[in-house]
């Protein structure tokens, strides 16, 4: 909402309209981006992290996103959260190839296939933890 108001000629449902079909030509951008990339280095790394939308004592509760959100573990600090996980494909000096935002339960083994076939790396050696 506030990134439309910087827009004063365009209403609330149009700019939403509008941002909707750019999605699109955003995608087509990222993969013409990435085939001319010069990539120096020979590892890509491959990791996600989550985005809670509430606390954890909320998770149960929350209607926001209600069927695109659910509950997710979060193995390193051990709690489980309530919202998304970004999955996201990345060089080894930074450069981001392709990224997944999911649902919290989703494992990353499942969105790895997917990123492997929209960034076609080929002769790199692939990072990532279990």
């Amino acid at each position: 909402r506030r990134f439309c108001e910087c827009f004063n000629c365009l209403s609330h449902s149009r700019f939403n309209r509008r941002s909707r079909q750019l999605l699109q030509l955003i995608y087509q951008i990222r993969q013409e981006m990435n085939k001319k990339v010069d990539l120096n280095g020979h590892f890509l790394i491959i990791d996600s992290f989550p985005v809670p939308v509430c606390q954890p004592i909320r998770n149960y509760r929350a209607k926001i996103f209600r069927g695109y959100a659910n509950i997710g573990y979060k193995a390193t600090k051990k709690i489980y959260f309530y919202g998304f996980k970004v999955h996201a494909i990345v060089s080894d000096d930074g450069y981001i190839l392709d990224y997944v935002v999911t649902k919290a339960s989703v494992h990353d083994a499942k969105e790895t296939v997917e990123l492997l076939e929209n960034t076609h790396p080929s002769n790199y050696y692939l990072l990532g933890d279990e």
